[in-house]
């Protein structure tokens, strides 16, 4: 098997384009299966402005991802689940307005017309108590994140 075979992840010309510049220009990207990167520049190089592509969250405004041999598109974090790519964000991605339990509901596949919040809560009690964490599935983030700093401190 030559090493074009192994491939698991291409990117190729992506570049995505914001209002007044251009943070990705033509770039290509590959791995293979098992390895590591790590992706080194300034800030404003365009490092997280390609995983976010990767992640669905931008879509590339030029260029293409192959993940094990087939073209995709990723126009949401949940396709790029769907693919087997998860990303662990530097800075949380929640909306502080919003309860932990809306949070994680806006991460969960369709749930239908009715989403059972005290289900949903109960599944954040059990995870929080098994990694004895302290959380209130019914707290506004902003609250979370003030208590959380207010615990470390």
């Amino acid at each position: 098997m030559d090493g074009q075979e192994q491939l698991m992840l291409v990117m190729t010309n992506i570049t995505k384009r914001f209002p007044g510049i251009v943070a990705n220009d033509h770039v290509d990207f590959a791995l293979r299966k098992g390895e590591i990167h790590t992706l080194l520049g300034e800030n404003g190089a365009g490092k997280s402005t390609l995983m976010n592509v990767l992640d669905g969250i931008y879509y590339p405004d030029e260029g293409e991802i192959v993940i094990e041999g087939k073209r995709v598109d990723l126009r949401s974090p949940l396709d790029s689940l769907k693919h087997g790519i998860g990303m662990i964000h530097q800075h949380f991605m929640l909306v502080d307005s919003l309860s932990v339990i809306e949070n994680v509901i806006l991460g969960l596949e369709s749930q239908g017309f009715y989403i059972d919040k005290k289900s949903v809560a109960g599944r954040i009690e059990a995870i929080a108590k098994k990694y004895n964490f302290r959380v209130d599935p019914y707290a506004r983030i902003w609250q979370s994140r003030h208590c959380s700093r207010a615990l470390a401190s």
